[in-house]
């Protein structure tokens, strides 16, 4: 019909055009033919949808507004809803099987700081721009999963220094232990604690979890080496559980540790060593009156020279220089808006998602109404088409946002994604290129090595051949000799 219209064999269906088609077949209750030109416009992201050399326009915010709108005045809610997740996807293809990946936040700082993308097992270490610490991320399928609920009984003394707030660690409710397998097969555990019972995550979901970098990441001072952990944390312990699913992201605890821990605090350590030094301090006394004055000095001064290095010192020497996180920078802040944008368009969705039932109860209603056909429910009919018109042009300005905040959303991966995987495919790139080279270079090589020794071995039999000769008998058996020769210069040369 197109084209006859415009007399042309070939060309671009046009965006109005489009629209029209599926306005039509929505309102002659034809969602098939509705949903057939939606999916080719989609297709068009591949390059190559075209029917007898004519070619789907893509699919604006017109086109889904209105597919949205029909599908729910046609009761098609799960389609309705379907169409409301493609535009959250603009500019991707309904089979993409490549996408951005999750973004992963920083334990500490809880900034977006890297992209765990679906090909990304362990050994991913991620710097923070903000606290300067790194970060090792393992991720992949969790195949087991084993919780165990901790009892909550406190003892008295250790609840009377948590009110004192001397002691500030969280109080864990429940142990896991987890078995994450990488995409590449390797199986690795982690056991750690929550502050609820409730599971992070369950079996067969995608994970990703940051620890505390291992003890084989540093930054070297001179002759020094700083582990470039967060403080607080021992090397390669896992700190933070971000849900690929859901999006939920978990604070992970210290497990306690199975055959229980021994603490200074603990008043059957404290009250025997508070004896042991009053003891000291009452013999010292003897000798010099002076002493346990010294004594009580030098232990005060100790602990707040430890206590000073640990909280202050060793910190900052395990942060990395500040230029060194100057290039990551910029690309933490075009996550950070990216996990933003993400958080409004997945509220926007739900919204949208919430607004196409009502519009689908309404169109129902308005349905049973006609159905009925009572003069009586005139008024109560404006009242329901008033309300659905307020949906459609809600549902209208949804999408809108959707779509703008989508596409600038793409253009955030774009410059993510060149500043990353575009230097890494370059970089394997030329790393090919190279092996091949080299490949050649070895194979010209033992090419040349052949030769050498086929040279040789013509070289031995020619001169067998031309020393002196032998008498007439023993011809078969240096005949024999030299094909002997030949044949294991040739095996040789293979």
């Amino acid at each position: 019909m197109i084209a006859e219209k415009s007399q042309r064999n070939s060309g671009v269906v046009g965006t109005s055009d489009c629209c029209l088609i599926i306005t039509t077949a929505l309102e002659r209750s034809n969602s098939c033919l509705a949903l057939s030109v939606f999916s080719a416009m989609r297709s068009s992201f591949d390059q190559g949808s075209s029917v007898e050399g004519w070619k789907w326009s893509r699919p604006d915010v017109q086109t889904y507004a209105s597919l949205v709108r029909g599908l729910a005045a046609s009761l098609r809610v799960s389609d309705a809803i379907n169409t409301v997740n493609e535009v959250c996807r603009v500019g991707v293809s309904s089979g993409e099987e490549v996408p951005f990946g999750k973004v992963v936040r920083c334990p500490s700082c809880m900034i977006a700081i890297a992209v765990a993308q679906p090909q990304h097992g362990s050994q991913q270490i991620a710097s923070c721009a903000k606290c300067r610490y790194q970060y090792e991320l393992v991720s992949g399928d969790i195949v087991s999963i084993e919780s165990e609920e901790i009892s909550m009984d406190i003892p008295a003394w250790e609840r009377g220094l948590r009110f004192l707030q001397v002691m500030k660690q969280n109080i864990p409710a429940a142990v896991h232990s987890i078995v994450v397998q990488t995409p590449t097969g390797a199986a690795r555990t982690h056991r750690f604690a929550t502050k609820t019972v409730e599971l992070p995550a369950r079996e067969g979901e995608r994970v990703t979890i940051a620890l505390a970098a291992p003890s084989n990441v540093y930054r070297k001072v001179g002759p020094l080496q700083f582990n470039t952990k967060a403080p607080g944390f021992n090397p390669g312990e896992p700190m933070c559980l971000t849900n690929h699913k859901d999006g939920r992201e978990s604070e992970l605890l210290r497990a306690p540790l199975k055959n229980g821990r021994m603490s200074l605090l603990n008043p059957s350590v404290l009250f025997p060593v508070l004896a042991v030094l009053a003891t000291g301090d009452a013999a010292s006394g003897i000798i010099d009156p002076r002493l346990p004055q010294f004594i009580s000095i030098a232990a005060v001064a100790s602990v707040a020279i430890g206590t000073t290095l640990n909280s202050v010192v060793l910190p900052q020497l395990n942060q990395l220089p500040q230029r060194s996180v100057d290039v990551i920078a910029i690309k933490q802040q075009l996550l950070s808006q990216y996990d933003l944008l993400q958080t409004r368009i997945k509220d926007l969705r739900e919204a949208t998602e919430k607004e196409v039932w009502m519009l689908a109860r309404m169109c129902q209603l308005e349905n049973k109404i006609l159905a009925v056909g009572e003069p009586s429910y005139r008024a109560r009919r404006s009242r329901v088409k008033r309300v659905r018109e307020s949906l459609e042009n809600s549902l209208m300005a949804r999408i809108e946002l959707i779509d703008s905040y989508a596409r600038i959303s793409s253009m955030i991966e774009i410059e993510v994604e060149m500043d990353s995987d575009v230097l890494a495919a370059e970089a394997v790139s030329n790393a090919e290129n190279i092996s091949e080279q080299i490949e050649q270079i070895m194979e010209l090589e033992n090419l040349e090595q052949r030769w050498r020794i086929q040279a040789e071995a013509n070289d031995e039999v020619e001169r067998l051949l031309s020393s002196q000769p032998v008498p007439t008998e023993q011809d078969s058996f240096v005949s024999l000799v030299l094909n002997k020769k030949r044949m294991n210069c040739i095996r040789i040369m293979n």
